[in-house]
């Protein structure tokens, strides 16, 4: 019988593949407030969770009625159960919700933040309040492996501090996970060094950190000597769901013995087929592996030149495959975790991911390096404060902010000679906006900008418009911050077009989406030249299809400007921005121009300038490179105009075809 060598964790990661969602802030918010209703609907509040599949399937049936989970498991009461139990693990493991998936402190500290709206940044670091409640989390945070226990986010400044506060994208996704321990932590950080200076491969990394530990050399030698049964390659797969799951490797091996050490070339196009065979990415890898090219092969030219071409024997053979089965899957699942670290760092806003490197953005850089040799000593240890609400100073007193210290360590990083914290922060604020004009040349010219606009008004594209953008954002979010893109490169690059989006950014400056909504609208204020006065654009965006935009904007967009009009500046317009403009909302709008609205008996307005523009109109101006201040001329002689037309004969004529005419 062959021996049993059973899956022994062999790197850390932040949630599980099952949690992996798109829009992850709005995935979080969302179950958060989906949790809280169900435990307080009176059929549920003495339900228990632990152990028991109908309270899970019943919370399965409750999330599916409200729209979170879609297909169709049918009767399939064992796969509600687990996925109920799997889109909550991640809420889990951040100490959000406890093992009984009720809200924690903590938990209910972030309902609070969502359901209010209030994302305003309130702490040091200036970023988002939500976003700092991640950040504590994540300190906190802790995987138990076999090797003893570690915190992600801490391994990660540990690793950065002592690798030039950096890491290259392969850095990031197959060695920083494999920190497991301080011995393993410092054997990956010496290993970085030798990496970058072209002495080593990741590859011979993960065999030196991972394949001499553990049960694989056992499992080596054990195959070494073996008969090489079908059970014995299977179960030196080490596969954590059985061994029959690994039984697509023996078709594989034997066809890499009949190819290379048999030379039966014959068999190259079974040889590819069995790679097929093996599911994911891990098929894909091995036909990489093996042949030129990954989705034919038939023919010995095919061959791709390898190690398995220098075998000449086989104890050098099975050595080979057993190095590759390993290597293979450990890259596999390294592969798979990344995003998934990527997106539970990324909640922070103290990350950046840019240009193939992963750091600290430039405040947390600074002020991990005035504590890291005290705080660093808590990467292999549990916190016990997890499901807590608490000050960063319980969870390592030397977490404190101290903002001397952050001075003193920026001016020397960044070799300037500022006078005050405030002037760190404002260093920092020009460098955001550095990094976001940056971003928009480099991401959003003006032919990616209206190829976008393209896909908003077909909407037969959208994982191609999400893919471009890059965030954790759905496709109305990314609508309204390409608008705002649009907009800031029409207006010259003029004017604090950060704070004028109200939209959620994410520390690489693009968008993201919560579930309590807020405010959609985008505030531009122009200061006074000589093509216009001094006046505030509200620029409201809606890709809602043209039958459901009176409902669902015409008073939105009306109350927004009333209401600004009143507060804030009475001298403001609104540019009302969609991809398919309906006529009742192009009359609506025209209408308010002579049409007093009141918010209460005192305070009114007699009239309002919206003016409608569709993205066909946009995209010519971007195109034509259209400046804003012949723009508000456009608009203002449109509002003032006084033919007596329909509305959207009307801005067909002011509007349409003045734009096409410049």
């Amino acid at each position: 019988m062959p021996e049993h060598f059973s899956f022994k964790s062999y790197s850390w990661s932040l949630g599980t593949t099952s949690f992996r969602m798109a829009n992850f802030h709005r995935k979080v918010e969302e179950q958060l407030m989906l949790l809280y209703e169900f435990w307080n609907n009176d059929q549920n509040i003495d339900c228990q969770w632990s152990g028991n599949s109908a309270t899970q399937v019943k919370y399965y049936e409750f999330i599916k009625s409200k729209g979170f989970v879609s297909g169709d498991i049918q009767d399939d009461y064992s796969k509600k159960a687990k996925t109920a139990r799997q889109k909550t693990s991640g809420l889990v493991d951040i100490g959000l919700i406890d093992s009984d998936r009720r809200l924690t402190e903590v938990g209910n500290k972030l309902l609070s933040i969502c359901e209010t709206g209030e994302f305003s940044i309130d702490n040091e670091f200036h970023i988002p309040s939500d976003s700092f409640l991640y950040f504590k989390q994540l300190l906190k945070t802790t995987n138990i492996l076999s090797e003893g226990k570690v915190r992600p986010y801490l391994i990660t400044g540990i690793v950065m501090e002592s690798c030039e506060d950096y890491l290259t994208d392969d850095e990031f996704t197959y060695l920083l996970p494999l920190c497991v321990s301080k011995e393993t932590t410092a054997a990956i950080i010496e290993y970085i060094h030798i990496y970058r200076n072209n002495n080593i491969t990741i590859d011979e990394i993960i065999k030196n950190v991972v394949l001499t530990r553990y049960n694989y050399p056992a499992a080596l030698h054990y195959f070494l000597n073996s008969e090489k049964t079908p059970e014995d390659i299977m179960s030196i797969g080490m596969n954590r769901d059985g061994i029959r799951h690994d039984a697509c490797y023996v078709r594989l091996y034997e066809m890499l013995k009949a190819v290379f050490i048999d030379k039966t070339y014959s068999s190259i196009q079974e040889l590819f087929q069995a790679a097929r065979n093996i599911k994911n990415k891990a098929g894909t890898m091995w036909r990489a592996l093996l042949f030129k090219n990954t989705r034919k092969a038939t023919e010995f030219n095919d061959l791709a030149y390898n190690k398995f071409h220098s075998i000449t024997d086989m104890n050098q053979f099975d050595k080979m495959f057993f190095e590759y089965l390993h290597l293979i899957k450990i890259k596999t699942n390294l592969t798979d975790y990344k995003d998934l670290n990527r997106r539970y760092l990324n909640i922070t806003d103290t990350f950046l991911f840019k240009d193939g490197k992963v750091s600290f953005t430039p405040i947390f850089q600074n002020y991990f390096k005035t504590s890291a040799g005290y705080v660093f000593e808590d990467a292999y240890s549990e916190c016990s404060l997890l499901e807590r609400d608490c000050q960063l100073s319980a969870i390592n007193e030397h977490l404190v902010f101290n903002n001397d210290d952050v001075l003193e360590v920026f001016n020397q990083a960044n070799n300037v000679n500022l006078v005050s914290i405030e002037a760190v922060y404002d260093y920092i604020e020009n460098d955001r906006y550095s990094r976001f004009r940056e971003l928009i040349d480099e991401k959003f010219p003006n032919d990616v900008i209206i190829s976008m606009l393209d896909d908003f008004e077909t909407r037969q594209h959208d994982n191609e418009i999400i893919n471009k953008v890059g965030s954790d954002a759905d496709v109305p979010t990314i609508f309204e911050y390409i608008i705002a893109v649009a907009w800031y490169r029409i207006s010259g690059y003029c004017g604090n077009v950060l704070d004028y989006m109200n939209l959620s950014l994410d520390s690489n400056l693009l968008p993201r989406t919560h579930a309590g909504g807020g405010m959609s609208d985008i505030v531009y204020r122009y200061q006074a030249t000589a093509d216009y006065p001094k006046h505030d654009l509200l620029i409201e965006c809606t890709l809602m299809e043209s039958s459901t935009q009176r409902r669902g904007e015409m008073e939105p967009v009306s109350r927004h400007l009333l209401n600004y009009m009143i507060d804030v500046n009475e001298n403001s317009y609104c540019t009302f921005v969609s991809n398919n403009l309906h006529a009742s909302v192009i009359s609506d709008f025209r209408m308010r121009k002579s049409f007093p609205m009141y918010r209460n008996d005192t305070e009114h307005v007699d009239g309002m300038k919206i003016i409608p523009l569709n993205t066909s109109e946009l995209k010519v101006i971007l195109a034509k490179s259209i400046s804003y201040r012949t723009l508000y001329a456009l608009f203002d002689s449109a509002y003032n105009d006084t033919s007596v037309i329909s509305p959207p004969q009307w801005y067909d004529v002011t509007i349409k075809n003045k734009v096409f005419e410049i």
